[in-house]
């Protein structure tokens, strides 16, 4: 319990409070005196607690029945269910933590893979907060030298040329390129990307999910079209979430089923950040000249090329001229095309120190850096001081957003109505 009642509550419920941080053993009793359970209580008074506010904790068994009891007589003695989020929120308000290390928690309970878990641990510790604080900072610095030498022109100095703001500002935008590439690295851990699954029919697309997914997933035979719907698994690579589709094989059908797989297949392949494009090996040259045009519209940029079935076929496996060379049978060439996705992604595993980070954390940082590199031009091209001064301005603001300086009640409530709840 957190706020003003909780210590109120404590004391009819356990007849006394006990004394700040230490842990108590104590009665736990209903409206007519008589026990619900035995158990412990904690006592964090403001502003030393989580949220900053007065914290009780009542640690009983885990029943849900005798929970569910405890639960009640609290609601009875005036306490209510926390919002999704609000502890972490009125931790927020009270300045215990960041708007940043505040989402970290949610991710933290949110993660995936251990890789994610122990970044989202090093976005609450502030790892984060601490690069946006510190690159903070030197804007600022940037931004008073540039008002003061607005506000007094009687300075024989013209600031504008004399080299100190635009050494200060590449300094700025060199060190903002640093935190967007970590943060990218951390977005991706925690959002991971969508991969779709597509070729034609019986080209293996089936086996493929089974493998990377390391279990029976799709139901998978030699009839051509088995797959008739899309099939969705998550897995990891090297720690980053994916998210795989497999679809319904693209071919000239007149079956409505089938029609209505291909249809869905075309939509999931305009969704995904990435096509896993799959050709049986055997008749890869045939395949290529009947390729289906939803596939041969793909980028480049967007798809990976793989020759499935060299067990048969007899190639060997590895990435060979832009095509991943395997077998979903057998399991030749699966870690090439691991290795691929992940190099496709940008994801490099083996970074120490990666913060978890949110697509909005991304926004803001590329809008920090519109706003530099609008500042560098009015600096360097058109020597405006004080359209300078605004897209410094801009940018300090962009950067605020993050650990929550700058913030709408709108972005508040979208961002904490997305916890799980209470905590």
């Amino acid at each position: 319990m957190s706020g003003e009642n909780a210590v109120n509550i404590t004391r009819t419920l356990c007849n006394n409070l006990p004394p700040p941080r230490q842990a108590s053993y104590r009665s736990f009793c209903d409206v007519n005196g008589e026990i619900i359970d035995e158990g412990i209580v904690l006592f964090f008074e403001s502003p030393h607690s989580f949220t900053g506010e007065n914290v009780v904790e009542l640690q009983a068994h885990g029943g849900p029945v005798i929970l569910d009891m405890l639960l009640q007589r609290c609601l009875q003695l005036g306490a209510r269910q926390a919002r999704p989020g609000e502890f972490s929120e009125r931790a927020f308000v009270n300045d215990k933590i960041d708007l940043a290390q505040a989402e970290a928690i949610a991710d933290l309970i949110d993660s995936q893979s251990r890789q994610a878990a122990r970044s989202a641990q090093r976005s609450l510790q502030g790892v984060f907060s601490e690069k946006i604080n510190q690159l903070l900072k030197k804007l600022i610095e940037l931004q008073v030298y540039v008002e003061a030498a607005l506000d007094f022109p009687e300075e024989e100095i013209d600031f504008l040329s004399d080299g100190v703001v635009n050494s200060k500002l590449i300094s700025i935008q060199s060190t903002l390129e640093e935190i967007q590439n970590e943060a990218r690295q951390g977005q991706l851990l925690r959002d991971g990307m969508r991969l779709v699954i597509a070729g034609r029919p019986n080209a293996g697309k089936s086996s493929l999910l089974n493998i990377l997914a390391g279990k029976d997933v799709a139901i998978v035979t030699d009839i051509a079209g088995t797959t008739r719907d899309i099939l969705h698994e998550q897995i990891n690579i090297k720690g980053m979430p994916l998210h795989i589709t497999d679809t319904a094989g693209l071919h000239d059908s007149d079956d409505l089923i089938e029609k209505m797989g291909m249809q869905r297949a075309e939509k999931s392949i305009e969704e995904a950040d990435f096509i896993l494009h799959i050709f049986d090996d055997a008749v890869v040259s045939r395949l290529k000249t009947e390729n289906h045009p939803v596939l041969r519209a793909i980028p480049d940029k967007k798809r990976i090329d793989i020759r499935n079935k060299i067990d048969i076929s007899g190639d060997k496996p590895g990435f060979r001229e832009g095509v991943v060379y395997l077998s979903a049978s057998t399991g030749e060439g699966i870690d090439v095309l691991r290795n691929i996705i992940a190099e496709k992604a940008g994801f490099h595993s083996e970074e120490e120190g990666i913060f978890i980070a949110r697509r909005r954390h991304l926004d803001a940082l590329q809008r920090c850096s519109q706003y530099l590199c609008n500042a560098s031009t009015q600096l360097n091209d058109f020597q405006a001081g004080e359209l300078l001064a605004e897209e410094l301005r801009q940018a300090q603001q962009a950067l605020g957003e993050i650990t929550g300086e700058f913030s709408s009640e709108d972005l508040l409530s979208e961002i904490f109505s997305s916890f799980c709840i209470g905590k």
